[in-house]
């Protein structure tokens, strides 16, 4: 294989049968899979405090903390039971968080298939567009999740330029990972759709994007010094791009996904959509802001 994976024999899960009798497993011994002990700890870190990123969590707690003031402060208790019930009514307007994640997808733009310059060798395709393992039951089916656009538009660009390598890239981002790593899963997507094997290379030992750069450079046939796509949604793409030049990737963004449009209508409501783009984008932000700290971006 391609992906600085080794092979083995799979189980029976009626999914994996389809993938040619062999899964892929991370590569330990890899030194750059060790990058250090602060990677790993990142990692565990990020998955230990979405709290930050879970608008639904701070009214959960807010209401808590109401519920403990009743009796010592019943005052108090109102103003603050008060506030979050306002705050839980404008979570669903949908306006504002997409102003934030308008802010993150504007600032690389769209790029058109046919603007792509010649010399571009490649397409580095990051996770994040795939269900959990859990949810892959069904044999000779994909599961999408609403990212699914990293996938279509990376079959639309191999379709248009079948010139270009694909690297996908992509490991167990779950805390509790399963044996199906995203990069299987996107291998029997791509085999779905009739791609050859020969035209997409996988990396699947990356749980990060952090990872995703600095372990895709060690896939063999990558150089990551020639010009490549960046393809990734576009919320994300800021800390792909500052992620995968601070390692020393040549990339250009080819942003997609888009989720936050031009303008958005001011009767724009729904409490489902609007906690999930507040969601989205603070885990952007954050994530963001993290890496910066870090010297990852």
């Amino acid at each position: 294989m391609k992906d600085g994976c080794h092979k083995r024999a799979t189980t029976g899960n009626p999914v994996q049968s389809g993938f040619t009798g062999y899964r892929v497993v991370a590569r330990y011994d890899n030194p750059f899979f060790h990058v250090n002990r602060q990677s790993r700890i990142m990692f565990v870190a990020s998955k230990l405090t979405t709290f930050l990123t879970q608008p639904l969590a701070w009214v959960a707690l807010l209401l808590l903390i109401t519920l403990l003031l009743i009796k010592s402060r019943p005052a108090w208790a109102v103003r603050l039971g008060s506030f979050t019930l306002a705050g839980l009514l404008v979570l669903g307007w949908e306006p504002l968080p997409d102003a934030l994640l308008r802010q993150l997808e504007q600032r690389y733009p769209p790029v058109g298939r046919q603007q792509i310059a010649a010399q571009t060798v490649g397409v580095v395709v990051l996770g994040g567009a795939l269900e959990s393992a859990y949810v892959w039951s069904v044999p000779g089916q994909s599961a999408l999740n609403d990212a699914a656009e990293r996938l279509t538009e990376a079959l639309a660009l191999l379709h248009q330029q079948p010139q270009l390598k694909l690297l996908f890239t992509g490991g167990e981002g779950e805390l509790l990972g399963s044996d199906l790593t995203e990069a299987e899963r996107a291998r029997l997507f791509f085999e779905a759709q009739g791609v050859l094997p020969a035209q997409i290379i996988y990396e699947a030992a990356s749980r990060t994007t952090y990872e995703n750069a600095l372990l895709s450079k060690t896939v063999p046939g990558v150089d990551a010094s020639q010009p490549w796509l960046l393809l990734t949604s576009a919320m994300h793409m800021p800390r792909a791009m500052a992620t995968f030049r601070k390692v020393g990737w040549n990339v250009t963004a080819y942003p997609v996904d888009f989720r936050a449009g031009m303008h958005t209508p001011w009767v724009q409501y729904s409490m489902d959509q609007g906690v999930k783009k507040w969601r989205m984008a603070l885990h952007e932000i954050i994530g963001l802001l993290a890496y910066r700290l870090s010297g990852r971006a």
